[in-house]
């Protein structure tokens, strides 16, 4: 049987996740969760709205009059009609920061969470869609979520790197100079490997959750290209330079030798215990050659993506190529990480124009 591709084993286990979390929650939740699942919303999405529920439903034994001394699972969705705009807003505001207890085998815990703007909106949405599902079917009789407004996102400035603090990473993961010993010792094992991540993550744009999911025959040398497969599962072909052919090659050759874990044998990139890497293990990876070489930056290989996105755009001004070649959905999306860079564009030329005649 073949190896499942890295999109289906996530989705496999956002699923199995979800299982776990469903006894989490007040069991009309499950109605509603199928609901989401039959409008084809991605198992991810239903996993975070699993998350994002249990914290409200735990939130709401706590500090609604109404739930108090109830089990979340026995509840029952007529209370809902009990909660009020207001109550909504206070959990919003809970959100900003709050601690939760867990249990080590030495100790109970408490352990701190903080959401900004983003994180309550994801959370409001949550709350929002399950009213609007239970509302059509006249199960409540209002959605107070709906009178409440999304927190304001305050758009970040876009981290990127430039051309010499790229060449200063690449330095870093190739030759280690910066590295503690003990460090050292682990990247000479994994160079190659780490070399070939990090030039494709920047050289191409692409996710690092695709990039973790290539498989070995996902590479065409040939032709300088690569299929990756895309959020939502769609596949696409991405093609690279010279310098990230070079990195591919020199890994692959290696990667011929080693002795992948039953289930990882077409995985293009190995942990050291013989698995397909993982997501947390090249963000870990890339943030540790960018403190010893970029050190006024929070570099991720986000903004590897952002890197590159930059590059290309700078190289063509083609805003409609670079949101294709980064998979976004919405060209508005790409538009609003480069306004920056086509302000400066439009200033250099207008800098061109002559009125007069020297």
């Amino acid at each position: 049987m073949a190896e499942l591709s890295y999109y289906e084993q996530q989705k496999n286990l956002n699923i199995t996740r979800l299982r776990e979390i469903m006894p989490d929650l007040p069991k009309f939740c499950e109605e509603f969760f199928r609901s989401l699942a039959q409008r084809n919303t991605s198992a991810a999405t239903r996993l975070n709205y699993a998350y994002d529920l249990r914290l409200f439903f735990n939130y709401a034994i706590e500090a609604y009059d109404s739930f108090k001394g109830k089990a979340v699972r026995s509840l029952t969705v007529d209370l809902l009609n009990t909660i009020s705009p207001q109550d909504i807003d206070a959990f919003l505001e809970y959100l900003t920061y709050y601690e939760k207890e867990y249990v080590t085998e030495d100790s109970d815990r408490l352990k701190t969470y903080q959401n900004d703007e983003k994180g309550k909106a994801r959370k409001l949405a949550a709350i929002r869609s399950m009213y609007k599902y239970f509302l059509k079917r006249e199960k409540v009789t209002v959605n107070p979520a709906s009178l409440i407004d999304t927190p304001k996102i305050h758009d970040k400035a876009i981290v990127r790197l430039d051309v010499n603090e790229t060449a200063d990473l690449l330095d870093e993961v190739e030759f280690g100079g910066n590295l503690t010993q003990h460090e050292k010792n682990y990247h000479d094992i994994n160079k190659e490997r780490d070399l070939a991540i990090v030039t494709t993550l920047v050289g191409t744009g692409m996710r690092v959750s695709e990039c973790v999911g290539i498989n070995i025959n996902d590479v065409d040398l040939a032709n300088d290209c690569v299929k990756v497969t895309r959020k939502g599962g769609n596949e696409t072909i991405l093609y690279f330079s010279d310098e990230v052919h070079d990195a591919l090659a020199s890994y692959m050759l290696l990667r011929k030798d080693k002795e992948p874990l039953p289930g990882h044998e077409e995985a293009l990139f190995l942990s050291l215990q013989g698995k397909r890497i993982g997501v947390r293990a090249v963000q870990n990876m890339v943030k540790k050659y960018a403190s010893r070489s970029v050190k006024l930056k929070n570099i991720s290989p986000h903004k590897l993506r952002s890197t590159y996105g930059t590059n290309l755009y700078q190289e063509t001004g083609d805003i409609y190529l670079v949101a294709d070649t980064l998979g976004h959905a919405d060209v508005n999306t790409t538009k609003k990480h480069y306004t920056d860079i086509e302000i400066n564009r439009k200033r250099n030329a207008a800098r061109h124009i002559k009125l007069r005649k020297d």
